[in-house]
C-alpha cells in the first residue's frame, strides 16, 4: 500500500478530511511554521539564505522524487507534470533560489500560500492511507510551500504590496493560456481550467452560473484582498509604533 497511487489504491484505505490523522498533520505544520518563522527571523542574513535555500531545494527534491517513484512503478502520465498552481509555485521557488524578483515573491505570497493552504485543508489525496508515500509527499510539499514565502514575510524580506497585485494576476493569466492548450492536447485539468473537480469551490460557479471559469475573476481579487489584510494591519501597527517613538524622542529633547 505504501506506493499505491490515487488511481491504483483500492477503496477503503484512505483517511477522512479533518479526521484525527489529518488534524495531526495540520497541527504539525502550524507548529513547524511558527518555529521556523521564529528561528528564521533571529538568524543572520547569510544563515537565512542557507535556511531558505535548504527549504526551497527540499521542496524541489520532494517533487522530483515523487516523479521518479511514479515512473519506477509505471504509473507516470502527463497529469504528474508541475502545471497545477502548486507545481507552478515549485517552479517559481526554483527561479527565486537563483534570482529574487518582486513579482515572483509577491506571487508566492498572494497565490502560493492560499493555494497550498487549501490543498492542506481539503486534500484531494484522501483516498490514500496517511502513511502512503504519495500522501506523505503531498503533505510535505504543500506544507513547505506555505512556509517558504511565510518566512520571507516574517523576516521583512518581503512586503507584499497592492501595486504588485495586477502584475501577479497578469503573470497567472500568462501561464494559464498555454496551460489551457496543454489541457486540450493531453486531456488534463491543470489549474482546474477544464473542470472544478469534486469538492472544489469553483463547482458552485458551474452550478449557478453555468461555468466554473467565472470563479477565477471573482475569487482571485477576494483571495488577494484577504491576503493583504494582515500586511495592512502589520504596516499600520509599525507606523503607529514609529510615531509613538518619534513623539517620545521629541518630548525628551524638549525636556
Amino acid at each position: 500500500m505504501f506506493f499505491e497511487t490515487k488511481d491504483s489504491i483500492p477503496k477503503g484505505f484512505g483517511f477522512s478530511t479533518f479526521g484525527v490523522t489529518h488534524l495531526i498533520w495540520l497541527f504539525s505544520f502550524v507548529v513547524l511554521c511558527v518555529l521556523g518563522a521564529v528561528i528564521y527571523t533571529k538568524l543572520s542574513s547569510s544563515k537565512r539564505n542557507i535556511m531558505l535555500k535548504f527549504i526551497g531545494w527540499f521542496i524541489i527534491f520532494l517533487e522530483m522524487i515523487k516523479n521518479v517513484v511514479v515512473v519506477a512503478i509505471g504509473d507516470f502520465d502527463q497529469g504528474y507534470l508541475p502545471f497545477h498552481l502548486c507545481g507552478i509555485n515549485i517552479l517559481l521557488i526554483c527561479f527565486d533560489l537563483f534570482k529574487q524578483t518582486k513579482i515572483v515573491r509577491n506571487f508566492l505570497y498572494y497565490f502560493c500560500i492560499p493555494g497550498a493552504l487549501l490543498a492542506l485543508l481539503f486534500p484531494n489525496w484522501t483516498m490514500l492511507p496517511c502513511m502512503n508515500f504519495f500522501s506523505i509527499n503531498s503533505f510535505l510539499i504543500h506544507g513547505f510551500l506555505v512556509m517558504y514565502p511565510l518566512l520571507l514575510v516574517a523576516s521583512g524580506e518581503l512586503t507584499p504590496t497592492v501595486k504588485m497585485m495586477p502584475n501577479c494576476i497578469f503573470l497567472l493569466v500568462l501561464m494559464a493560456v498555454p496551460i489551457y492548450f496543454m489541457n486540450l492536447a493531453w486531456d488534463t485539468n491543470f489549474m482546474f481550467l477544464m473542470s472544478p473537480e469534486t469538492g472544489n469551490p469553483l463547482g458552485l460557479f458551474e452550478k449557478y452560473l453555468g461555468s466554473h471559469l467565472w470563479g477565477f475573476p471573482i475569487l482571485l481579487p477576494i483571495v488577494m484582498f484577504i491576503m493583504y489584510i494582515p500586511i495592512f494591519i502589520i504596516s499600520k501597527c509599525k507606523k503607529k509604533d514609529s510615531n509613538k517613538t518619534e513623539t517620545k524622542e521629541k518630548q525628551e529633547i524638549t525636556v
